[in-house]
């Protein structure tokens, strides 16, 4: 089958980049042919939280190179009709989008209409239906965008809910969120440990990605007053948005001589030192879908703890590779003990054989 799949790839950044590259990579494998196209324009600098949109030089060097084609500018509407143009010009049996906020939807839904009129399949693969951080248009832009497409391939129940929601005919595949396999080998604790300039014998928490307030993070700092002086904890993300609250928590803390603070976009070569430093990952989220951080905590056998909202539950309590707990303090200190109170190793079992089902190609399988 010939492939087009419109979305961002290198040398834009991201979990989203990553996605797309490893799915366009087995596709391939799969025997398809894909071509990728991704943006001239991804958001204006001015609307970007973040420090930059581009993977740095040291970062690129650890990429997946997926060659692509720059078209969509997503706030240039002449550049709409370009972009389908283009596409159809290739004469592709598919179009694969990936979704995760309202902000892409005029320029999405232009291309799919285009492309759907031609008899080209058009195939979303939703991360968030519904922002975590929800505003009054989002909805009536998701419904405008999901009227183009023919299919969807949702990775939480709440996700396919909210998916259901908005278009209640919409023909769908539920399937989980595949494995970030592509960061190497894991290191030695103690060396991993050595580098992040941290306490080697310490019980270790990791808090990894980018930090937004539905992700709690004010939770777990208040988590680490409630434990003793056994755990650190690594927070290691950039801020969107200011720190200046979380860094007067930690300053307040108890635990603060516990708490080492890497905030700044953490490039793909850091991330096998924090996930190999860490005894544990806790996800202390306010509300959520799924999370790219679990994959990443899987390939590295990291158990989790993460609390019961979105599809987080679901990912982790059925499989056995963690503890989940309620979104309060309290209770995050409570299941982060309790992890640790047991058998680390049965988690451990639990994500190596999770981490069989979850391969890219599998996940491609389903794409229909």
């Amino acid at each position: 089958m010939k492939i087009a799949y419109l979305s961002t790839f290198y040398p834009f950044r991201g979990g989203i980049a990553q996605f797309n590259a490893l799915l366009c990579k087995a596709l391939e494998k799969l025997g398809h042919t894909v071509k990728a196209y991704t943006f001239t324009c991804q958001y204006p600098t001015v609307l970007f939280p973040g420090e930059t949109q581009y993977l740095t030089e040291e970062d690129r060097k650890r990429a997946i190179p997926i060659a692509s084609e720059a078209v969509l500018n997503t706030v240039n509407p002449l550049s709409y009709e370009t972009t389908a143009r283009k596409i159809l010009k290739a004469q592709p049996d598919m179009l694969i989008m990936k979704y995760w906020m309202s902000f892409f939807a005029p320029s999405l839904a232009y291309v799919a209409h285009r492309l759907k009129k031609k008899g080209v399949k058009v195939v979303c693969v939703i991360d968030n239906a519904i922002p975590h951080e929800p505003k009054f248009f989002d909805k009536p832009l998701a419904r405008l965008f999901f009227t183009q497409c023919d299919y969807f391939m949702v990775m939480s129940e709440i996700v396919k809910n909210d998916l259901l929601r908005l278009k209640p005919d919409a023909q769908f595949c539920q399937t989980p969120h595949p494995l970030y396999d592509h960061y190497g080998e894991k290191m030695d604790v103690k060396q991993a440990r050595t580098k992040l300039g941290i306490h080697l014998d310490k019980k270790t928490l990791l808090f990894f990605g980018l930090i937004r307030d539905y992700k709690g993070l004010d939770l777990l700092i208040e988590a680490m007053n409630v434990l003793d002086d056994e755990y650190q904890l690594i927070i290691a993300g950039e801020s969107y948005g200011s720190f200046d609250k979380y860094q007067k928590q930690i300053d307040q803390s108890s635990a603060t001589e516990r708490i080492k603070v890497i905030n700044r976009y953490i490039g793909d070569a850091d991330i096998p030192i924090l996930f190999s430093a860490a005894d544990i990952i806790v996800l202390p989220y306010k509300s959520a879908t799924q999370s790219g951080v679990i994959p990443v905590a899987y390939h590295f056998e990291v158990p989790v703890v993460t609390t019961d909202v979105g599809g987080l539950k679901d990912a982790i309590a059925g499989a056995g590779t963690g503890i989940v707990c309620q979104p309060t303090a309290q209770s995050l200190a409570d299941g982060i003990r309790k992890l640790f109170a047991g058998d680390r190793n049965s988690f451990i079992a639990a994500i190596r054989q999770e981490k069989t089902a979850l391969s890219w190609e599998k996940f491609a399988e389903k794409l229909k």
